[in-house]
């Protein structure tokens, strides 16, 4: 029996690795990958994910949301580059040209200060001693490390906005002039040139096939006033799974890493992907209660009848939500088992009346057990939250056990 009884996240390695073969058969040859493992992956462990995905060629490299993300990877011994999709804050500038960590920029003034810390981070390096240059640069597709010299152009991602409304330039005349400002930066690379779709997991992909014309127009644009040699990436997981014609020069590999679909629209014969994470946990306690009796908080729930209680020590401190209290199941013996009353912060009840359940009986909160399955699809309709939200949200203190 393992040690985590109380409750235990399985990490399903071979399962990504098969949605990587899903997403990569989707895509036409030397097309590069980006694992989006931000939020910890999504709540399965960065660090453990990258660390497996490390070796394979066609992994470009890893997309965070936050500086202390990447500083995460890096401290790991992780090599590949690192682009950071979100904001970054000019404090952490220095420290991101030296570990060669990616920025979004899409503000001159970003750009500008970004190339001063690209110089500050070369000059700490004696220019004949390529052995004390601490940047990951990017020379000839490869990342290696260099002297000073050669590591003052310094990689950077600009963000595009053809529909989003979030980050980015603007796809206009205005916007094209920042970006031109940024791409001829002193001492900047523009490695890539991305924009994001907003309503590419729809049946209808209109509105994804317009971002994506109006990016390839911006991008063109660039081309003719010679910016030449970036990464274009427009493709999102649903994208890669269902616009063959956006995936570029790279694509970002996210939801779909985890066995997650990005929503109910989405094709989902086409493209079988495999569930990532399965939650378990086990009955510490098991009681007979007399018909008449409240459970849990509030007394949301009475019995009508003669019922066998099975406790269950999870609750909404480990992620598991208090809007699944008199609404979801759980797993023991293969049958399911309702929840009965309010989810706790550490704990709560199911109606195991019949099903022969002892205490150390396995639970499974997410995941498979004999012939039925709880989704994370079906949790989070339940529960009010977004798949990813749910997986997201599986806390700190449920320790990961990264299998095969």
């Amino acid at each position: 029996m393992s040690r985590h009884n109380r409750i235990t996240a399985y990490i399903h390695m071979d399962a990504i690795r098969h949605n990587f073969q899903v997403m990569k058969g989707n895509l036409l040859e030397g097309v590069k990958m980006v694992a989006v493992i931000k939020t910890d992956g999504y709540g399965h462990g960065a660090v453990p994910i990258a660390q497996m995905l490390e070796p394979y060629d066609y992994i470009w490299g890893y997309a965070v949301a936050a500086v202390s993300e990447a500083r995460q990877l890096r401290e790991a011994g992780l090599f590949k580059p690192i682009l950071v999709l979100g904001y970054t804050f000019s404090e952490d500038y220095v420290w991101m040209a030296e570990n060669g960590v990616r920025p979004t920029i899409f503000t001159a003034e970003m750009a500008r200060q970004f190339a001063e810390a690209a110089e500050t981070a070369s000059a700490q390096v004696p220019a004949a001693d390529a052995s004390a240059c601490t940047s990951f640069c990017t020379h000839d597709g490869k990342e290696s490390k260099y002297s000073a010299d050669e590591c003052r152009h310094f990689p950077v991602h600009l963000a595009v906005d053809t529909g989003m409304s979030r980050i980015g330039v603007a796809d206009t005349p205005e916007g094209l002039n920042t970006a031109l400002e940024i791409a001829h930066t002193k001492t900047l690379t523009l490695e890539g040139v991305f924009t994001h779709f907003a309503r590419a997991d729809e049946t209808d992909k209109s509105a994804a096939l317009d971002q994506m014309t109006r990016f390839a127009a911006f991008c063109d644009r660039l081309e003719e006033n010679g910016v030449h040699g970036f990464l274009r990436h427009c493709s999102n997981s649903a994208g890669i799974l269902e616009l063959p014609e956006a995936n570029m020069d790279m694509v970002r590999a996210g939801i779909t890493v985890y066995g997650i679909y990005p929503s109910e629209e989405m094709d989902r014969e086409k493209n079988r992907l495999h569930p990532v994470m399965e939650l378990k946990s086990h009955v510490v306690y098991v009681k007979t209660i007399p018909a008449g009796t409240p459970v849990s908080y509030g007394g949301t729930f009475v019995t009508e009848h003669e019922t066998e209680v099975a406790t269950i020590p999870v609750g909404y401190g480990d992620g598991y939500p208090r809007s699944l209290s008199n609404k979801g199941s759980v797993l023991i013996h293969g049958k399911r088992a309702r929840i009965l009353g309010r989810v706790c912060m550490d704990q709560f009840m199911v109606d195991v009346t019949g099903m022969g359940v002892q205490v150390l009986d396995e639970v499974t909160l997410m995941g498979k057990d004999g012939d039925d399955e709880i989704t994370v699809d079906e949790l989070g309709a339940l529960s009010g939250r977004f798949p990813y939200e749910f997986v997201c949200d599986v806390g700190k203190r449920v320790p990961r056990v990264y299998c095969e």
